[in-house]
């Protein structure tokens, strides 16, 4: 199912609430921010291991933060640096229009369509509970997949537009999994922004 959203939609599906936001930023402003977070980021390029097997992530990846709190995933340990004045201008609006407050901000430079993140959910334990994620992407349209763990009716595909905002609310990272698939489209960057909220365990 096929959920290409036009305009701002406020929609709840079983376990979930999801907000998606076509043109939250402009154009101009998106290829500004394009251009000028793929320059100014120090990415990396970790390993990962999956069912026993290593190896090179397939995407770059750089950590931001308020705190010195670091971030684990996939047995991956990440060590955040200082938000950077355009990075925290971002911030700033996404947590106006979500209401919510931020401290840590996960990016992924999808270099091309040989790029992807697997099927997933954010629910690493300093997320808490519930956790709201804001996902901002810049550059290429990507699918987002995601589909309800038992309800197997519920698969849907998300277009995510250049400057799009989309929030992740509810009991989602408990019951859904989602997913940036490999394409074989000659596809151009793509950088998505996952804002979130790191606690103290």
């Amino acid at each position: 199912m096929d959920l290409f959203l036009e305009d701002k939609q406020h929609f709840q599906l079983p376990n979930v609430e999801l907000i998606y936001v076509p043109n939250f930023f402009s154009k101009q402003e998106s290829n500004f921010y394009l251009n000028k977070i793929n320059t100014e980021t120090s990415w990396q390029h970790d390993n990962i291991t999956v069912y026993g097997k290593t190896y090179k992530q397939p995407r770059l990846t750089a950590l931001f933060g308020e705190t010195n709190q670091p971030y684990t995933y996939s047995n991956i340990v990440m060590h955040p640096v200082a938000f950077t004045p355009i990075l925290q201008s971002i911030k700033e609006k996404v947590e106006h229009f979500s209401e919510q407050k931020f401290n840590t901000l996960l990016i992924n430079l999808y270099r091309n369509g040989n790029d992807s993140n697997g099927w997933h959910a954010d629910n690493e334990k300093e997320l808490g509970n519930n956790p709201v994620i804001a996902s901002v992407s810049f550059g290429e349209e990507r699918p987002f997949h995601f589909k309800h763990k038992t309800l197997k009716n519920q698969r849907h595909k998300l277009i995510l537009k250049h400057g799009s905002l989309l929030l992740m609310q509810g009991e989602m990272q408990h019951h859904w999994l989602h997913q940036i698939a490999k394409t074989k489209k000659d596809i151009k960057p793509r950088i998505n922004l996952t804002f979130r909220k790191l606690i103290k365990l």
